[in-house]
């Protein structure tokens, strides 16, 4: 599999390049364009429960698509729903964190399942879910916005916002918490924080969906009760 990504940052897609009758699972609604001898095949991926677990959890779809190369190999375009960044990471027995909706599609060889690891918040409904992605393989992900990449040294703490999270090294220490109190979370537009500490690589989006949301719906006209 070769994944080469255009049009960087603003509005990438990935252009994944199959080797004779090799898979890649993606996301339900990420496919833009194919070989047309590629075939697919829809699934619930890990059973009933597993399933829920991703879609209710995660936020992921409860079926995934895995698009299979015939013998001459093949050609997928993917592509995220939110305009933004895509990232490649090659997994290789290591596990990463990824938040909800920023999984778009990856190697067989690589096994995602959902880990809760924070609570919802009062204000505004952020949390951290968690997919939890291992195993060997290429591992695509999308951002809202552009990546930024941290690389944390051993004991090194930084605290990242939960909006802007997309995914960190599950070796990684971490800790959720309100930032401030009451008058910072309603006054301050902030919410959630995650606290990480190193050794680890963690992925940033440079735009947060829900401060998107809170910026645009005061601004959509009210239906009249009329």
């Amino acid at each position: 599999m070769k994944v080469e990504i255009l049009f960087r940052p603003s509005y990438s897609i990935a252009k994944v390049l199959l080797d004779p009758n090799e898979g890649i699972i993606a996301e339900s609604g990420a496919m833009v364009g194919m070989s047309t001898d590629l075939q697919v095949e829809t699934k619930m991926r890990g059973g009933l429960l597993q399933s829920l677990a991703r879609s209710v959890l995660g936020g992921e779809s409860f079926f995934v698509n895995t698009y299979r190369a015939s013998a001459r190999g093949g050609e997928l375009l993917l592509a995220p729903t939110l305009p933004g960044d895509v990232f490649t990471t090659e997994l290789s027995g290591e596990t990463y964190l990824v938040q909800s909706g920023s999984f778009l599609a990856s190697a067989e060889g690589v096994v995602t399942d959902t880990k809760w690891s924070g609570a919802r918040t009062f204000f505004g409904g952020e949390g951290l879910i968690m997919l939890r992605c291992s195993g060997t393989g290429t591992l695509i992900l999308s951002s809202y916005g552009a990546i930024h990449e941290l690389s944390l040294s051993a004991g090194e703490t930084y605290t990242v916002d939960t909006g802007h999270l997309v995914a960190f090294s599950e070796k990684m220490g971490f800790k959720v918490r309100a930032i401030g109190g009451l008058k910072t979370t309603v006054l301050g537009g902030e919410g959630l924080v995650v606290d990480l500490t190193g050794p680890g690589r963690v992925l940033l989006q440079t735009r947060s969906e829900g401060a998107f949301l809170n910026w645009l719906l005061p601004k959509i006209p009210k239906r009249s009760s009329d």
